[in-house]
């Protein structure tokens, strides 16, 4: 089985407005003090105080997953009530805290300093996947082959409709907010890990990034773990879409290892029409055209999908997870993502999206 982890970005916001709250540092002091979670789990600081992190261990099974996730997102809900805040999961805010100008040390004081007014309001939740892969040679092998599909999975994930109270019309503004950043997007193809290292080398050099940790991409070899990470997805309302997203991941990277153990390398991707299906992914989600980055053509969004299930159901067999992923995955489009329930709550009023954002982000015991 390949080993897989999860790390999920929550905002922390008043329960009774839904404006965002700059408590990280209490939330996980007081996490540390009164909650456990399963070995390997943890959780971290984020780019702004507004911002937390859950990550699992590495997982083998969706069961052990699900424990994990839950675990996560239970703990951080109680930690944050002690401190009078509450935890949900949407890529972008609510209602942003009218005071952002937050000082930072360390790392992300030097991310404020370089890119000023694009990170200063930067509140925006991912939910990222690693896979575990051999090396670092296989890993950039890998992320070339991943890079057609990750349009797909960030439709998907789309959960962040709203920008400063307003519907933005795009399933995920949150991939807006970052096409902000330099080299964000799908990620150059490249022949090996040398020529991967020299480029973010070359970046770091022209002083776009802070150093070689940072990449915008939505795949890459990690720069700690033998893994390759997956970036593409806002964060996950529900833990269940959580798990799709993941498990997914996971079966994309043993397809990819497949391929590559028959010696079937990927073909590198037109740049422009790359960005397109990214830009597509945002705007539309699973609700509009898609644009299929090696064809170079629209096709139906839930068609793009049903072909990303078709490309990765040997693989979700072999680990045994395409009967969980089926049902997971149908009643995504059923329902709509997370983006499409957060613009239906909202006929009700903020609050009313508020509350359904809680209710989705903490499973009940």
């Amino acid at each position: 089985m390949t080993g897989i982890g999860v790390e999920e970005e929550f905002l922390l916001v008043d329960p009774r407005t839904g404006v965002s709250c700059p408590r990280a540092e209490a939330v996980i002091t007081r996490h540390h003090a009164c909650c456990r979670l399963p070995d390997g789990s943890a959780v971290h600081r984020e780019l702004r105080p507004t911002q937390i992190e859950a990550a699992t261990g590495v997982c083998e099974t969706a069961d052990e997953l699900y424990r994990h996730l839950i675990a996560g997102r239970r703990t951080l809900a109680e930690a944050a009530a002690q401190e009078d805040c509450a935890i949900i999961a949407s890529g972008t805010p609510l209602r942003a805290s009218p005071d952002r100008h937050y000082e930072t040390g360390d790392r992300f004081g030097e991310v404020d300093e370089l890119y000023a007014g694009v990170v200063k309001a930067y509140e925006a939740c991912g939910c990222h996947v690693h896979v575990g892969v051999p090396d670092r040679e296989v890993a950039v092998a890998v992320v070339n082959h991943l890079s057609p599909w990750l349009p797909t999975l960030l439709s998907l994930s789309g959960n962040s409709p709203f920008h400063q109270g307003q519907d933005t019309g795009y399933d995920s503004w949150r991939m807006v907010e970052q096409s902000r950043f330099p080299g964000s997007g799908l990620p150059p193809y490249f022949t090996d890990g040398a020529e991967y290292d020299r480029q973010v080398d070359r970046l770091v050099d022209c002083g776009v990034l802070v150093d070689e940790r940072q990449t915008f991409w939505l795949a890459r070899p990690s720069s700690r773990w033998p893994t390759v990470e997956v970036r593409a997805a806002d964060t996950a309302s529900t833990v269940d879409e959580a798990v799709l997203q993941a498990l997914l991941t996971r079966a994309l990277v043993r397809t990819a290892l497949a391929a590559l153990d028959r010696g079937v390398e990927a073909e590198p991707l037109d740049p422009q029409i790359a960005a397109a299906a990214v830009w597509s992914a945002s705007r539309h989600g699973l609700s509009g055209p898609a644009v299929d980055p090696v064809a170079g053509k629209t096709i139906p969004a839930t068609d793009r999908a049903a072909s990303l299930l078709a490309h990765t159901g040997p693989a979700l067999e072999e680990t045994g997870d395409l009967a969980l992923v089926r049902p997971l995955f149908e009643r995504l489009e059923n329902e709509g993502t997370g983006a499409e329930r957060q613009r239906r709550a909202a006929v009700d009023g903020d609050i009313a999206v508020l509350r359904m954002l809680t209710e989705e982000t903490v499973p009940h015991a």
